[in-house]
């Protein structure tokens, strides 16, 4: 079955290319998907245009856009299995945790639905008597949604639902090595009723597929998640139309340890922090900041139950954590563990590929402390993506609070004290979307998502997600019109 959809038709790429996706736990044939080329998203493109000039999705009333969102929450429920199985399969994650995504995605989607009707605008006082004026809220137009692989079918959600929440029209470009859910995604929205050409979706590539998404001229915004590098070249090709941008580029995110904590909760928390989903998490907690008359302690406890967490693949009830993406991304994990050990890191465990038969056929890599590192060090200010932790110790809470703002990132970071008016100067103190005092990695859709500094531009969930997908609009009405009296008046003073 072909599956790039575009004006409410599933089709074949036009050049007729497609792309094998192999499950990176353990490199099976998950799939054998049509691989877009900059044809097929101009394609899209056009459709969503058409879609949203004609006004058969923004003139669908508030109201009747959240019902549709519900009735996809609810065949998300219904086909959960199915999707976290898919999620899987792609990513190599544990079903316990596609499960937990799977039932976020609802969440998320529920959430933007009670928004719906609730972005009505407001009436102000225009100061002039005999005048009314008012600020509504209208759908910014065509929108390039372009999302990553580490969580499909999320990151979309947090994409799709304000989208069309607000009335927009989209073109989705999920990732080329994982875009099973999102090609789920789209029979849903059909089976729920949305209109063709108001939701498309291209596969491939992103230099073809994904680049027009940033660069034409009928795409009114663009909403990229991943690399910076990439967010980058987002941003500068978006320049060229001065079209919006909403950007989540990842962060290099600290956790930060005061020694009166409560230390046995930190040590467990420090490790679901960096090694869930095997670190590939845009606020992992790879930079664990340690108080340093605890530093020897707390750090024997991370690295021996680093030592114990068990790999292995979707299917495996045993597992804690799962594969990498890809051999290319383990190769760049390996080598920014080489590179921080030649910078003068210290391998407290993990660091290579794990030696199980039984692990052979996947992209697995052990999980990693290294102790030692400092602000100066590469391996502290670059992401590795991966399931490595960087150990820095501090002396005092001012230290704290500037080594955990020593980066060019601003995503997410954790304090843990039971001093409850220090753990809020510092939360108060760090540069960071996102700061959990006492915990790790919680969010709500109700909270606003992004980043400060490069981390990103503008915010995913919360009220300020809906916001990011709508143009305010001011209108003034004279109620009782009349000459201005400015020019052509005799009377007019010179003075």
């Amino acid at each position: 079955m072909p599956e790039l959809f575009i004006d409410g038709e599933w089709q074949s790429a036009a050049q007729g290319k497609t792309r094998e996706i192999r499950c990176p736990a353990d490199g099976t044939l998950v799939a054998t998907v049509d691989e877009a080329t900059r044809e097929d998203t101009d394609r899209a493109i056009a459709a969503a245009r058409r879609a949203f000039d004609d006004g058969r999705w923004s003139s669908v009333s508030p109201t009747e856009r959240g019902r549709f969102l519900e009735r996809v929450a609810d065949l998300l429920e219904r086909d959960a299995e199915e999707i976290a199985r898919a999620e899987s399969l792609d990513t190599g994650k544990r079903m316990v945790e596609s499960r937990y995504d799977v039932a976020d995605v609802v969440r998320a989607f529920r959430y933007t639905a009670g928004l719906a009707d609730k972005n009505v605008g407001r009436v102000i006082d225009a100061g002039v008597d005999g005048s009314s004026s008012r600020v509504v809220y209208e759908p910014v137009g065509v929108c390039g949604l372009i999302t990553p692989w580490n969580y499909p079918l999320l990151q979309t959600s947090w994409k799709v639902a304000p989208a069309l929440a607000a009335g927009n029209t989209f073109v989705l470009k999920p990732s080329e090595l994982t875009p099973s859910t999102a090609i789920i995604l789209m029979r849903l929205l059909a089976e729920a009723g949305l209109p063709a050409g108001v939701g498309n979706l291209v596969l491939g590539a992103g230099a073809e597929a994904g680049a027009p998404l940033s660069d034409h001229p009928d795409v009114d915004m663009v909403s990229f998640t991943g690399g910076l590098v990439t967010g980058r070249r987002v941003m500068a090709a978006a320049a060229a139309t001065v079209k919006k941008v909403a950007l989540e580029l990842g962060g290099k995110n600290p956790n930060i340890i005061f020694a009166d904590a409560d230390l046995d909760a930190a040590v467990d928390n420090a490790l679901t922090a960096v090694f869930l989903h095997s670190g590939q998490v845009c606020s992992a907690g790879a930079r664990l900041i340690v108080h340093e008359s605890i530093h020897d302690s707390f750090v024997d406890r991370v690295v021996e139950g680093a030592r114990r967490i068990r790999l292995g693949g979707p299917f495996d009830p045993m597992a804690e954590t799962g594969s990498l993406i890809s051999a290319a991304h383990r190769d760049k994990v390996a080598a920014y563990v080489a590179g921080a050990l030649a910078e003068g890191a210290v391998l407290r465990c993990g660091g290579g590929i794990p030696t199980d038969s039984a692990l052979a056929n996947g992209f697995f890599f052990e999980p990693t402390v290294l102790d030692g590192c400092t602000t100066a060090m590469t391996c502290v200010q670059d992401e590795s993506f991966g399931p490595v932790l960087t150990v820095e110790t501090f002396s005092d809470e001012t230290e704290a609070v500037r080594l955990g703002n020593d980066t060019i990132y601003g995503l997410a970071g954790a304090v843990w004290t039971s001093d409850g008016a220090r753990a809020h100067r510092v939360a108060s103190a760090l540069r960071h979307g996102t700061v959990w005092i006492n915990d790790y990695h919680p969010y709500q859709p109700q909270a606003e998502w992004g980043g400060f500094k490069q981390s990103g531009v503008g915010r995913e969930l919360g009220l300020a997600g809906l916001a990011e997908y709508v143009e305010p609009k001011h209108i003034h009405e004279s109620l009782a019109p009349a000459p201005s009296g400015w020019f052509g008046s005799k009377e007019a003073s010179n003075g």
